[in-house]
């Protein structure tokens, strides 16, 4: 378990030795300021899970203080002690955010248990926010259709690597399902009641992407107004996700390296390692052996990360779960929408499993939501489906010239120019990374232009 870090703030040095002797043990840790001024300033420096403060202090107020902890940090609770109790100051501390309200003379075990509860509370708060983001997409482990022999292994490989707390590659076609994978694999793990998080590194910015994982100090860069905690120490005693983790540079790929072999992360900023408690899951869609091959990736992290690897086929080979996919997004759209169930007409059952899916399982999520809002019957048909017909192989094809990279050079600029060079927006529409549309950019030399470029 984490320590749970306290600011204790009162200008009486007698009470602040004694509760620093009465909290300086685990599971807390303890920083003492007499000073409101400069407990000011440490609020900007770290973060705290509990602040407990005297109502006066001098020139900085308690109620300075509570303030401003609520405005840095929202998730932060705050005790009021004071010699000074009133009725109106205790109503006025609550309504300010204050956790809790105590007159002096403290007893130290009332306090104490309080801010036990103050740190219950907070866990709670958190593991809520958690579930709720989760039992939007992922309420039941059923979720997960296997009908075909490939699904089934997986399910079955799953199962017996859930309870471990090895990390595991988790490799496959965009839109196949890796992440539901992930999820599963949380589900039926040790850690299911903390924290999953997940984050697509592909879509950050290095030095973005380094923030959001590992937080920052106040003052790390322009814009870093206060400390924030990172998304590993959000996963503490759960599970980190890193989709994409293939599109990272090798720079941050080293930071990422120490993290799996020590279990500590360093704040964007800092000088001082924080430890960890997180199991790591990565994904990619493009095999990590050919980016080690080819010099874009860490052959020592490549073999950190696969100690379990996992290959989710393509739903072009696992087309027995196609139907049963199909029927699960309509009874999950019926539910939702609070529509009377639909069935899959034959017409529609034949275009389903003649369909070659290039985008796999999500693909197919978004066929039947368009073909759901487009229905009026019952009966899922052909028609209210809308897929792209098969290009025939005799039928004239205007860019059997180009090679593979001219074409891609060429549907690149199109996209770029759809899009208006909005690379964040291009890079979702051609399903890459950021950083592999950046890196594509410069090598095939593409520039802004301000016409549609002709082909």
């Amino acid at each position: 378990m984490q320590p749970h870090h306290i600011l204790i703030v009162d200008d009486d040095q007698a009470l602040l030795r004694m509760l620093q002797q009465a909290f300086d043990r685990e599971p807390y840790t303890v920083r003492c300021e007499p000073s409101g001024e400069r407990a000011l300033a440490l609020l900007q420096e770290d973060v705290f899970d509990v602040v407990i403060t005297d109502l006066r202090l001098g020139t900085v107020s308690g109620f300075d203080l509570l303030k401003k902890t609520k405005a840095l940090s929202p998730s932060t609770e705050v005790i009021m002690i004071t010699g000074h109790g009133t009725v109106d100051s205790a109503v006025l501390a609550m309504k300010n955010g204050a956790f809790d309200y105590i007159s002096k003379p403290v007893d130290i075990d009332e306090l104490y248990l309080v801010v036990q509860k103050a740190c219950e509370r907070q866990h709670l708060v958190a593991e809520v926010r958690n579930l709720r983001s989760q039992i939007k997409e992922y309420s039941r482990l059923e979720n997960i259709v296997a009908a075909s022999p490939a699904m089934q292994q997986i399910l079955a490989i799953i199962k017996r690597i859930a309870v471990t707390d090895s990390t595991v590659l988790i490799e496959g076609p965009s839109g196949s399902g890796k992440e539901v994978v992930a999820r599963a694999i949380h589900a039926w793990s040790m850690r299911s009641e903390a924290a999953f998080v997940a984050i697509n590194c592909g879509a950050l910015p290095e030095t973005l992407l380094e923030s959001e994982l590992f937080g920052y100090v106040k003052g790390a860069f322009t814009g870093a107004h206060a400390p924030k905690k990172g998304l590993f120490e959000e996963a503490h005693g759960g599970t980190i996700f890193l989709d994409e983790i293939g599109e990272t540079s090798p720079a941050f790929q080293v930071k990422l390296l120490r993290v799996l072999q020590e279990n500590e992360i360093r704040r964007v900023g800092d000088t001082k390692d924080i430890p960890v408690d997180v199991r790591v899951l990565a994904s990619s869609n493009t095999p990590i052996r050919e980016l080690v091959d080819a010099g874009r990736f860490r052959q020592d992290l490549y073999f950190r990360l696969k100690v379990i690897p996992l290959q989710v086929p393509p739903l072009s080979q696992r087309r027995e779960d196609i139907l049963p996919l199909a029927q699960f997004f309509i009874d999950r759209y019926c539910l939702r929408s609070g529509r009377t169930p639909v069935k899959i007409g034959k017409d529609a059952a034949a275009a389903l499993m003649s369909y070659t899916w290039p985008g796999n399982v999500r693909e197919l999520e978004h066929a039947i939501e368009r073909a759901m809002i487009l229905l009026d019957g019952d009966t899922l048909t052909r028609e209210a489906l809308l897929l792209e017909p098969v290009t025939s192989a005799g039928a004239e094809y205007p860019y059997a010239d180009l090679t593979l990279e001219e074409m891609e050079r060429v549907h690149i600029e199109r996209v770029l120019h759809a899009c208006n060079w909005n690379q964040t927006e291009a890079a979702r529409k051609l399903r890459i990374g950021y950083n592999t549309l950046w890196r594509k950019i410069k090598t095939y030399g593409i520039q802004r232009t301000h016409a549609t470029p002709e082909h």
